[in-house]
C-alpha cells in the first residue's frame, strides 16, 4: 500500500508572497519578485541556511515547475 505524501505547510506559499529579502542586490524585495536568474544562482551556489534558504529554494521549484500561477492565485484570494 502506498503512502500519503506529506502536506507540508501552507504558511510557507504565504510567507514567499510577504517575507523580504534581507541582504544583497534585492535587498528589500518580496521574494516573490526575484528574477529567476538569481533563484538559479542560489540553486548552483547552495541555499542559505534557515527560513530564508527554505522560501528561496521552494520558490525556485514553483518557478522551476511552471507552478507560479499558485502564488498568483493565492496573492489574489489575500487582497
Amino acid at each position: 500500500m502506498a503512502e500519503e505524501a506529506p502536506l507540508g505547510n501552507p504558511q510557507v506559499l504565504v510567507d514567499l508572497l510577504t517575507y523580504q529579502m534581507p541582504f544583497g542586490k534585492y535587498k528589500g524585495q518580496r521574494l516573490r519578485e526575484l528574477p529567476m536568474a538569481y533563484l538559479e544562482w542560489f540553486a548552483q551556489k547552495g541555499f542559505p541556511p534557515g527560513k530564508l534558504g527554505t522560501l528561496l529554494q521552494t520558490l525556485y521549484e514553483i518557478r522551476l515547475n511552471g507552478l507560479d500561477y499558485l502564488l498568483t492565485e493565492l496573492e489574489r484570494i489575500r487582497r
